[in-house]
């Protein structure tokens, strides 16, 4: 059964015609369009704000008039990724997705289950005419996944709302009160290139077959980090054979967890057996090390033609060194809500080219003055290593207010549809509710969504009874605001 015929039906022939669409981050034109015109063909004021921002109202059903008005808020854009095998253009080719068991999956590239479900819903809403709704504002931001732009950029006074429902959580046992505030720390420098040294051997490295995942979601799962993995062994075989390296490319997009690394080096030619079973060993220990939570783990190697150039040796020291000690992972869990992630690291992303050094970190914190140390930490690291190290794109978390008229109400109804407590928490990921109550203090806000797993990766997915489950209570949600 293909994926429009699943229940409910309009939701997920909107989700196909999404998907359709291709829509990263930074680049949304076309699903800025497409919802648009979705908008204007019902009939309902819609309006473009001056980033992209999306803004569809919708009045209330009959007999709902008097009902506080809702805001319902999902994003536009979506994290591109792909395994490294998998020929596909993100730039002109819509999702290819397929029907597993219960859940629903892409053919070697994320999905866009996030937060593509939670946009479907919006419009399954606003196209209907059968389902009882107060007064709707429905908020489709745009650049969420790279910089939250669109939140950032809202001004106030677009919206009159009361409560706001982020549909953008992966569990749909939660209920999402409070979020992580986030900041990109680029480490760059450039250098000048060395020749190849006669009697060198060259080998392309591959780290790959990770798990990978959400940097804010996953990050407390130990999965391994492929930049991480291929700085260790370039510095262990660095420090034992010279080797030299030519290029480094690992990771991808700062909120994904690094699956593949590529390097060039060269090493002595009549050292290459030695190099070989250096690279036997550790591909040993890392398939050991990383048996439960990577369990797919590779290293590869291969010969391959020299280089043209590679990058000086002292330099080549600093940058291993600076790699080795950037933290990554959780830096400290929080003191005061059980088995949250406070703040973390993700080394997203390492490229040595053509003269040029490139390191990708998104730090994440509930605290912003801890946000604030852990990423002055990696600029020391890095500024020790002789690279430059700016900040940007910082964003505020979301302090949870537990004892809010939406939560108590969405708790209870929780209970009495499933006979069990849902979990009110907060999370490591960034939500975008934080950035929107600064223009709307005054606004209850509440995430969540249906289960889904392994976003931000190639294997991402979505749980297609669960997304039924979801859909029913945010009907039931809606009915009793």
């Amino acid at each position: 059964m293909e994926v429009r015929n699943q229940e409910p039906k309009a939701l997920w022939n909107h989700f196909a015609d999404l998907n359709a669409v291709p829509r990263p981050s930074k680049k949304e034109a076309r699903v800025i369009a497409f919802m648009k015109q979705f908008g204007e063909k019902l009939g309902l004021p819609t309006i473009v704000d001056e980033v992209g921002n999306v803004i569809i109202k919708k009045p209330a059903t009959k007999g709902m008039e008097g009902r506080p008005i809702v805001v319902l808020q999902s994003h536009l854009d979506m994290v591109h990724q792909k395994n490294a095998d998998t020929v596909f253009d993100f730039d002109i080719e819509g999702i290819k997705m397929y029907v597993d068991g219960d859940w629903i999956k892409a053919t070697g590239t994320t999905l866009g289950a996030d937060n593509g479900i939670g946009v479907a819903a919006i419009m399954a809403l606003l196209s209907a005419t059968d389902i009882p709704h107060p007064p709707l504002e429905a908020l489709f931001t745009i650049d969420e996944e790279t910089g939250m732009t669109g939140a950032l950029e809202l001004k106030g006074g677009l919206l009159s709302a009361k409560y706001m429902l982020n549909l953008d959580t992966e569990d749909d046992t939660e209920l999402t009160i409070g979020c992580a505030g986030g900041i990109d720390v680029t480490a760059t420098s450039t250098y000048k290139t060395e020749a190849v040294p006669a009697g060198t051997k060259a080998y392309r490295i591959t780290v790959k077959g990770l798990t990978g995942g959400h940097s804010g979601m996953d990050i407390h799962l130990g999965r391994g980090n492929a930049n991480k993995l291929m700085n260790r062994f370039l510095m262990e075989a660095a420090k034992a054979l010279n080797l030299r390296i030519a290029t480094i490319d690992g990771g991808s997009l700062r909120n994904a967890i690094p699956r593949e690394s590529f390097s060039i080096v060269v090493v002595e030619a009549d050292k290459s057996s030695e190099f070989e079973k250096i690279l036997l060993e550790y591909a040993a220990v890392i398939k050991e090390e990383y048996n439960t939570t990577d369990p797919n783990i590779n290293l590869l190697w291969d010969s391959c033609p020299a280089p043209a150039h590679l990058l000086p040796s002292d330099v080549q020291k600093r940058l291993l060194a600076a790699i080795y000690a950037c933290p990554n992972g959780i830096y400290r869990m929080s003191p005061d809500i059980k088995d949250l992630v406070q703040t973390s690291n993700n080394l997203a992303r390492v490229l040595v080219e053509e003269g040029e050094i490139k390191v990708l970190c998104l730090t994440r914190s509930s605290v912003n003055t801890e946000k604030m140390d852990e990423a002055n930490a990696i600029r020391a690291t890095f500024e020790l290593g002789g690279l430059e190290v700016d900040f940007g794109g910082s964003y505020p978390g979301w302090t949870p207010k537990p004892t809010s008229n939406l939560v108590e109400l969405m708790s209870n109804l929780y209970t009495e549809m499933y006979k069990e407590t849902a979990h009110v928490n907060a999370c490591h990921a960034g939500l975008e509710c934080g950035i929107l109550g600064t223009n709307y203090p005054e606004m209850e806000m509440i995430s969540f969504g249906p289960n889904i797993r392994g976003a931000h990766s190639p294997d991402e997915m979505v749980q297609i009874s669960s997304v039924q489950k979801f859909w029913n209570y945010l009907l039931a949600t809606l009915s009793r605001i």
